[in-house]
């Protein structure tokens, strides 16, 4: 099978989605594979942020968005010992959804799909997936991909991977990214919520542990945080001392930690933090986590992977429209969108290598940061955590159809 479009998207997440989206918006021809057969996935990354909402909001979709089932966290705290600090309020955010919604990354994928299902020049290919970049000379004019085992070739004017951290795509072009490390790697699973649990989302700092509990309506998803690499060993020691681990922790019956019956239920998150040197080749572009995997400190990857997604689609659109797609127009996307990405996981790192790894050292009790009781004590900086999470740095916005 072959097949031509202007713009041939690899990988059907928040970038890939966002992106053919808008681009199709503009009347621009895209097909979006994903290799899936549906969204159907426990992606884990289910935060969509205020930057996020306000960009729906300006394509005039927020209404239709929070239709869907989600819960709102207005504000994050975090427990060090017996001290409590809310270290971030979203309220003040100037935006027209000052909260993070929790919705599962599933339903905010399908919803991108049927909004770009309305466009004629929107095509999506679920069961397909790129496994080979088209070239000639020197030039990528289009991908190679397996749709439903069977092989065809997308010939196309650029071709855009979006096909996650261990991106396919990037392998073809003989791409690696530079690795900043991580001093840790995440437990994830769930526990019963009841209706009489009166915590929030929050994250526990101890001696050597670190939990987080976020609010999804009738479960809490969890977080436990370990040193890196330590998976194996955690798992050795048995279920039950794991149960033990989290109970200790729990601020609400410690008895839920026995629902976790099986390490079947725990799945784990290897952290990386890594990123392109260049994220383009003449008619190839690298966005989201194919061009830069971010640490889940902050719950910020989803939507800073919309915002490439936003920038790109702002960028090119007319000179794609126009047939007139140059290499100079691929590199303004990572010049526009490198500087935000290298200050968040700047401070991402900051935060692993001082606050995680210190409390995951720590044989005793763990006192708040001294930087985060300075952005606690001072007014003025108090709205500062929840501008840095909710919005970003240099937040984009939807340009004129």
């Amino acid at each position: 099978m072959e097949q031509s479009v202007q713009v041939c998207i690899a990988g059907g997440g928040p970038a890939g989605m966002m992106l053919g989206v808008l681009l199709a918006r503009s009347g621009v021809s895209v097909a979006v594979f994903e290799k899936h057969a549906d969204f159907l996935r426990d992606f884990r990354g289910d935060t969509i942020h205020p930057s996020t909402m306000q960009m729906l909001y300006e394509l005039g979709w927020l209404n239709d968005f929070l239709k869907l089932p989600h819960q709102k966290v207005r504000t994050l705290t975090g427990v060090f010992g017996t001290k409590r600090i809310k270290f971030a309020d979203f309220s003040h955010l100037p935006v027209k959804a000052p909260y993070i919604a929790m919705m599962p990354q599933w339903d905010f994928l399908n919803f991108l799909a049927a909004k770009g299902q309305a466009f004629p020049s929107f095509k999506l290919l679920m069961q397909t997936q790129a496994v080979d970049l088209v070239t000639d000379r020197g030039r990528v004019t289009g991908v190679r991909a397996l749709c439903n085992g069977a092989e065809m070739v997308i010939s196309a004017d650029l071709v855009v991977a979006a096909d996650g951290r261990g991106s396919t795509l990037r392998a073809c072009a003989g791409l690696v990214p530079n690795d900043y490390g991580a001093p840790m790697d995440v437990e994830w699973f769930r526990l019963p919520r009841l209706a009489a649990d009166t915590e929030e989302t929050q994250a526990r700092f101890d001696g050597g542990r670190i939990f987080i509990m976020l609010n999804r309506g009738d479960y809490w998803q969890c977080a436990f945080v370990i040193p890196k690499g330590r998976d194996a060993e955690i798992r050795a020691a048995g279920l039950a001392a794991f149960q033990a681990s989290v109970a200790a922790l729990l601020p609400i019956d410690t008895t839920r930690a026995a629902a976790i019956s099986s390490w079947d239920q725990v799945y784990l998150l290897t952290v990386k933090v890594d990123r392109l040197q260049e994220w383009a080749r003449p008619g190839l572009l690298f966005i989201g986590d194919a061009a830069h995997a971010m640490s889940p400190v902050g719950g910020v990857g989803v939507n800073r992977r919309v915002q490439d997604a936003v920038a790109a689609a702002n960028l090119l659109t007319r000179p794609l429209r126009a047939n007139a797609l140059t290499f100079d127009d691929l590199k303004r996307v990572q010049a526009r969108r490198e500087f935000p990405t290298r200050m968040t996981q700047r401070l991402q790192l900051f935060l692993q290598n001082t606050v995680i790894a210190g409390s995951l050292a720590a044989a005793g009790p763990v006192a708040p940061p001294l930087a985060l009781r300075v952005l606690t004590a001072i007014p003025l900086l108090r709205r500062l955590p929840a501008r840095l999470i909710g919005l970003g740095i240099r937040p984009e916005h939807i340009a004129p159809r």
